[in-house]
């Protein structure tokens, strides 16, 4: 007798945010890199780079009749098609980039678009530990659900040289660690959304 027949293999999609607008910023190159894992390493994941760069800054007057600016109604649209985030962003002041925080208020507005995604967090340099922290702290009330381990904060300053003039990641170690990230954003997706 044979057994049940498998379906086909989940594939969860992935909404890549940078804080960072810089454009050889290492958290960008982290988040090039993360899409280029996933896309070539990991069966399963499909991640997409959201830019928001063009989102206007947080404005209750320019939503009309529940309406939001075109922008950040396909923002919200790319948000809502993903099962899971990738972040990354500097340190700025002890909290993250004003940009991600802005992204995330625009999310955050009825109805909510964050809600009961899975996210992980990565930071390009020492101090982003602690936009890391905030990040979170944010993410309890939008409903997200942070991966706890592994935790990734690299020290892009630090020798090895770890990306090159364009902010393109080239160290094989640290693609390592990212790859052990997106891992367990993916385990943990399937883990909480039912194998999606």
């Amino acid at each position: 007798m044979a057994g049940p027949v498998a379906g086909p293999p989940v594939t969860i999609k992935v909404a890549a945010i940078c804080g960072s607008l810089r454009k050889a910023s290492y958290n960008r190159g982290l988040i090039r890199a993360a899409i280029e894992i996933s896309k070539e390493e990991i069966d399963g994941m499909e991640a997409e780079y959201i830019e928001i760069s063009s989102l206007p800054m947080i404005n209750p007057d320019l939503e009309v009749d529940g309406i939001y600016p075109p922008e950040v109604e396909d923002f919200r649209r790319k948000i809502l098609r993903a099962d899971s985030c990738i972040f990354a962003s500097p340190d700025y002041n002890y909290s993250i980039a004003p940009p991600l925080k802005n992204a995330l208020d625009w999310g955050s507005r009825p109805p909510n678009v964050w809600g009961g995604k899975i996210a992980a967090a990565l930071s390009a340099v020492g101090g982003g530990r602690r936009a890391q922290y905030h990040l979170r702290q944010i993410g309890v009330f939008l409903d997200l659900h942070f991966i706890n381990k592994p935790e990734f904060y690299l020290n892009a300053h630090r020798p090895p040289g770890k990306f090159n003039d364009d902010g393109d990641l080239v160290d094989f170690k640290t693609k390592d660690k990212l790859k052990e990230v997106l891992v367990s954003l993916h385990t943990f997706t399937l883990r909480l959304h039912g194998n999606c």
